[in-house]
């Protein structure tokens, strides 16, 4: 370990246990705001371009992220049931790893923004369209992306600092 005492890993731990729960909170507010305001201003089938090469579109998705998996809401709902308890254990099992809150909150965030959307609507709603055929995507979607990638940087550092 690093010499810490059992206080100050407690103290660790519930620190990042709290910043987790924190980007928890405002991933999956940021994400159902977003969604709320494009439902709110952009129609079904409109295209509102807002940068060069991205536009913003009112759509609904069927599957998991990206557009994957449509029509398997019951695969899909297990998949996400699974994901999460296995992103809780691990969180649980790294609490001390620098960092480890972060990917935790976005992933957490993201996948009760879409969870939500499904229960609510049956589907979820996407609104950033790229260009080159890219599906359309959300808040969550990119939280969870970017959670996964950086879950993985902070376990290959890990093991790289370990070797």
């Amino acid at each position: 370990m690093d010499g810490a005492t059992e206080q100050e890993r407690g103290r660790r731990g519930r620190r990042a246990i709290g910043l987790a729960a924190l980007t928890t909170v405002l991933v999956l507010a940021a994400d159902q705001l977003s969604k709320r305001a494009i439902e709110h201003s952009v129609t079904p089938g409109e295209q509102r371009r807002v940068l060069p090469g991205v536009s913003f579109v009112n759509t609904r998705n069927h599957g998991v992220a990206f557009g994957f998996l449509p029509g398997s809401q019951g695969l899909v709902t297990i998949l996400i049931g699974v994901a999460v308890a296995a992103l809780l254990v691990y969180f649980a099992r790294h609490l001390e790893r620098p960092l480890i809150w972060l990917p935790t909150g976005m992933l957490l965030g993201g996948a009760i923004g879409n969870i939500l959307d499904r229960v609510r609507h049956g589907s979820v709603t996407d609104f950033v369209k790229l260009p080159l055929g890219w599906p359309p995507f959300n808040v969550a979607d990119a939280c969870i992306t970017l959670g996964i990638l950086i879950l993985f940087l902070l376990a290959d550092h890990a093991r790289t600092a370990r070797a």
